[in-house]
């Protein structure tokens, strides 16, 4: 009954501090605003007002300590045991959160933040700041997950297939995304000093495996079924293991669209690429970003500069038009002295 209910494509709001206050209602939100609604949950400014009354405004001097968003494509709802709220979501055309990346790593440079995004079906991956040491051991590929589902530690001793296959194709990919969730948070565990620094972290996470399954087998295959059902036990897990981590400081969102309105063409960025740019600390490869203290050194140097041209100035006047005779106390002593000879 609940799933010929639960037709609308779901923005969900896993988990959210106090602070993030989330309004419970069925107000839509469009795709294309999801990067805008991930920079506010941080506290940072948009280019647009959003116009949405499912965020209300919070303390200006408290942020999350991190946002976390997961995208699933394949189903238009999951049934999460447990969440803040729950949105419509209207015009799902693909989007990215390179915005909200770009602004804090421009924001944060110096204390390098953790932005991972991520996308195992696609091999895609863009890793920076302190991402770069802590996901090294990340599994990024697919022949990579899958020799990680074979090694100790793997999600499959502990997962209930059923009807789910470790040979089929589309069921490895599907566990190999699962698989994936279980490392990020592992390594979180083994790295819980990234939680403690003052820098906002950024994980985005495209997961597809239900969208093969859907496609090979169908919505009302036994596959499909068992995979939504261990992927909203895995979500549900995968958001309050991180929640907890960082000190019940983070958002975490999860997106469930059944397919985009338009395909997203992006290119894939390796970690090895930051050392080919001409620019390490941009991974944009733009031109240097100049430090927030260069007002302050500007008008400490330009005024100085000021000061030091109109003491010349003054100084270079006065020695014009000054009357050895009078005011120079060498010409008059020497004036003195010949008197009395």
């Amino acid at each position: 009954m609940l799933s010929k209910i639960r037709v609308a494509q779901l923005l969900t709001i896993l988990q959210s501090p106090e602070f993030v206050s989330f309004q419970k209602g069925d107000w839509a939100i469009s795709g294309e605003k999801i990067p805008d609604l991930v920079a506010l949950t941080m506290g940072f400014s948009v280019q647009e007002d959003l116009s949405w009354p499912g965020l209300q405004a919070g303390p200006l001097f408290q942020r999350p300590r991190a946002n976390v968003l997961v995208v699933v494509r394949g189903v238009d709802s999951l049934a999460l045991p447990q969440s803040v709220a729950s949105y419509p979501l209207e015009n799902p055309v693909p989007f990215t959160l390179d915005s909200v990346a770009e602004t804090i790593h421009s924001l944060f440079a110096e204390d390098t933040p953790v932005v991972l995004q991520l996308a195992p079906s696609e091999e895609r991956l863009y890793m920076l700041g302190k991402a770069n040491a802590v996901f090294e051991d990340l599994p990024v590929t697919l022949q990579q997950i899958r020799a990680r589902l074979s090694q100790d530690g793997s999600v499959l001793a502990s997962l209930p297939l059923n009807s789910l296959s470790r040979n089929a194709e589309a069921d490895l990919l599907f566990l190999s995304e699962v698989q994936v969730l279980h490392d990020i948070t592992a390594l979180l565990q083994r790295h819980r000093h990234l939680a403690k620094d003052h820098s906002p972290d950024l994980y985005s996470l495209e997961l597809s495996g239900l969208e093969e399954l859907s496609r090979l087998y169908g919505q009302d295959s036994p596959q499909y079924r068992d995979a939504t059902a261990i992927l909203a036990s895995v979500l549900q897990k995968f958001g309050e293991d991180v929640y907890g981590l960082y000190g019940n400081s983070a958002v975490v969102e999860v997106v469930t669209v059944k397919t985009f309105e338009a395909p997203l063409t992006r290119k894939s960025r390796s970690i090895l690429e930051s050392q080919q740019i001409s620019n390490p600390g941009s991974p944009y490869n733009l031109a240097y970003k100049y430090n927030f203290q260069y007002a302050v050194i500007f008008n400490i140097v330009l005024w100085l500069m000021i000061a030091l041209a109109l003491a010349v100035i003054v100084v270079a006047y006065n020695l014009w038009n000054m009357d050895p005779g009078y005011d120079s106390i060498i010409y008059r002593m020497t004036n003195q002295k010949i008197r009395m000879d």
